[in-house]
């Protein structure tokens, strides 16, 4: 039984650790643009693979010249190349492909504006790496890509799903807790939204350093929980996670910022994102509690000793994101 819990302690907490960043959405992104009658301009962007950028390509249609762009050059979060293509029929009904993704576990958005016509965003995954350039598209389709991506988001970014599973070790309330993971998204929808209108313009380092901090102080409060005082943050989680979401969301707005948002459609998209991360973390927070409820079947419940070691690893994980966030200034 010791040699399980250890096991679960590494699995869960330090194997985690290794990710400092902690953003999972970091999906590739191509940008289509026509500039005239039969000329294109195309914006590609690779994610970032260990300093190289990752091991795919776009493919445009067979009309279009040249089909692929030149070597991507780093900007610091991931490899971009731009280039100008002459197409000599229209796109529309023609296939794109980015070859290679069928190997990888990323997604890649790509958006195609013709001069006459509402402008598509297409997502491809490793299943789907081809796919046609339809001649119009509904915001049915825009908000499907989105709330997918968001669902994605929540449930591969480490640092946000540390911060869910500190507030289910926190709150023991089931009501509280979907309460305080409501105001948490509906706080990160707030500044995500100002964020990516441009109201607000804060540096990410500083962010994703703080995101870290607001785990370390989850983890305090678990292990200060049994002292029998008032803490705002069991009895009223719902106004310390609110708090918590307004930085989120900055975190959150950083990392959407990089493969943007359709400009006729920013409300569906917005909306479809953070819905997405609220169905995440209610998923997120039911495998949780389904995990408990079978753990309590199958042994002892689980002691206030086992709580303080949950605490003590959640709170090593997040101090060492916080010192390795801030180191990176």
């Amino acid at each position: 039984m010791r040699t399980l819990i250890c096991f679960l302690f590494v699995l869960l907490f330090v194997w985690p650790a290794n990710f400092a960043a902690a953003h999972a959405l970091d999906p590739g992104y191509l940008e289509i643009r026509q500039i005239a009658s039969d000329t294109w301009s195309v914006h590609w962007r690779k994610p970032d693979v260990n300093g190289q950028p990752m091991a795919i390509d776009a493919i445009l249609p067979d009309g279009c010249t040249p089909a692929r762009g030149p070597d991507p050059i780093s900007d610091g979060r991931g490899w971009v190349s731009s280039w100008v293509v002459e197409c000599q029929a229209g796109i529309a009904g023609q296939p794109i492909a980015i070859e290679g993704l069928e190997t990888q576990r990323n997604d890649v958005l790509a958006r195609v504006h013709p001069q006459d016509a509402q402008p598509t965003t297409l997502r491809f995954t490793p299943d789907i790496n081809v796919q046609i350039i339809p001649s119009e598209q509904s915001t049915w389709s825009v908000f499907a890509a989105y709330s997918r991506l968001g669902f994605e988001h929540i449930l591969e970014g480490w640092d946000h799903l540390l911060f869910v599973f500190a507030l289910f070790v926190l709150v023991r309330d089931p009501w509280k807790l979907v309460g305080a993971v409501t105001a948490f998204t509906l706080a990160h929808s707030i500044t995500l939204a100002l964020a990516t209108m441009g109201v607000l313009n804060v540096p990410g380092p500083p962010v994703e350093a703080v995101i870290a901090l607001s785990i370390v102080f989850l983890a305090v409060e678990i292990v200060k929980g049994g002292e029998g005082r008032f803490r705002l943050s069991k009895q009223k989680p719902w106004i310390v996670c609110f708090g918590f979401g307004l930085l989120h969301g900055l975190g959150f707005a950083g990392a959407l910022a990089d493969i943007g948002l359709p400009p006729d459609d920013i409300p569906a998209a917005l909306l479809a994102f953070n819905l997405g991360v609220e169905a995440g973390q209610l998923s997120f927070i039911a495998a949780l509690a389904l995990l408990m409820a079978t753990w309590r079947l199958i042994a002892r419940p689980v002691g206030k000793h086992a709580t303080v070691l949950t605490a003590y690893g959640i709170g090593s994980v997040s101090m060492y994101w916080l010192i390795e966030r801030i180191s990176g200034f």
